[in-house]
């Protein structure tokens, strides 16, 4: 069932009032509170009914909850872009729907269908439109929720769950110009066979936070896991993917339920293809990762960025970067489509202009 109408109402200066009072230049990757969240429930075997749009802030939650006890949740993040002629739209958002109905399947749960997953987040965007930064200033980064939030002492499915939407305007990921300095951490792992490395589980994040610490206090910029089973080949970071490029062949770690399956990342690997590229999805070595010509990261956080260093044990690598960098080509590719400066011909975009009722 779609979503209800939003419910707002705003006074004549509220009403045209473009921007919020924010200091676009200076945005990180750091929350800045916006004026509304959405909200829907359901409960265990049922559909989600219609949610509505309220005040952003705080929620109730029984500390009996399956999301606080044994971390029975899923998170998506995804992005709205305004465009030079004032538009603003969505990257994508049908992909990030089936990748929280994967992970729902995989965690016990009930998640909201597509066409609510993205009349919700398309209604959320339309209460904060004011937040969303101006081309060039940043984008409107979205993070819905689904969380087991009924109440349960044993280890079981939740018996109600709460799908919610809020949001934060942002600007880089990493502040970095050049490029991504990166640690392979071969001790620790991010994920293992069977296990729910594959989905968007809130499980798999606080897990790789000491790795990151760690990494960051000897000044890398972040941490590249190795896979459980061999710990010979590359999988991901703590929060995006990764390519490597030797030739004309671009090759990256494949989905087979320890990486989770970017949606930039496979927006990239389509864009790479059209430009002649040959794209790999297959196990990639520490060895390749350390011979190969150019390597970048993907992520709906990060976009596209190259990595300037590895270093694994006591040797450092040093790739291509700037302008001869195929993640620089690959970067504007992406932007422009999403920025409208290009045509979007495949059909990537979603205007937010309305929302069904």
């Amino acid at each position: 069932m779609a979503p209800s109408s939003s419910p707002l109402r705003t006074t004549t200066s509220e009403a045209d009032e473009k921007y919020a009072n924010v200091k676009w230049e200076e945005l990180g990757f750091a929350l800045t509170p916006i004026d509304y969240m959405y909200v829907a429930k359901c409960k265990q075997g049922e559909s989600f009914s219609q949610g509505k749009i309220v005040p952003y802030g705080d929620i109730s939650i029984s500390p009996c909850s399956p999301i606080l006890n044994y971390g029975q949740g899923l998170f998506e993040g995804l992005k709205a872009y305004r465009t030079e002629d004032d538009r603003i739209r969505i990257f994508r958002p049908d992909q990030n729907a089936l990748r929280m109905q994967t992970g729902a399947v995989r965690l016990c749960m009930t998640p909201p269908s597509l066409e609510h997953f993205v009349e919700a987040v398309k209604q959320t965007v339309l209460a904060n439109k004011k937040w969303v930064p101006p081309p060039g200033k940043g984008t409107l980064y979205i993070r819905p929720l689904l969380l087991g939030s009924g109440v349960t002492l044993g280890v079981a499915p939740a018996p109600e769950y709460t799908f919610l939407i809020y949001a934060s305007p942002v600007g880089d990921y990493h502040k970095v110009s050049s490029g991504l300095n990166l640690k392979v951490d071969h001790k620790s792992h991010r994920a293992h066979s069977g296990g729910t490395g594959g989905v968007k589980s809130c499980t798999n994040y606080s897990p790789v936070v000491k790795s990151l610490l760690e990494a960051k206090s000897a000044g890398f910029s972040d941490v590249l896991f190795l896979d459980a089973a061999t710990g010979r080949n590359i999988e991901e970071l703590t929060a995006c993917n990764i390519f490597i490029v030797k030739g004309n062949i671009v090759s990256t770690p494949p989905t087979s339920g320890t990486i989770l399956p970017g949606v930039t990342r496979k927006s990239i690997s389509e864009l790479a293809r059209d430009i002649g590229y040959q794209v790999e999805e297959r196990d990639v070595s520490v060895d390749e990762l350390l011979e190969a010509e150019e390597v970048f990261c993907t992520g709906t956080a990060v976009v596209v960025k190259a990595v300037e260093t590895v270093t694994f044990h006591d040797k450092k690598v040093k790739y291509r970067t700037g302008e001869a960098a195929l993640s620089t080509k690959l970067h504007s590719m992406l932007t422009n489509i999403q920025m409208g400066v290009v045509e979007d011909k495949k059909g990537w975009m979603v205007d937010i202009d309305r929302c069904q009722g």
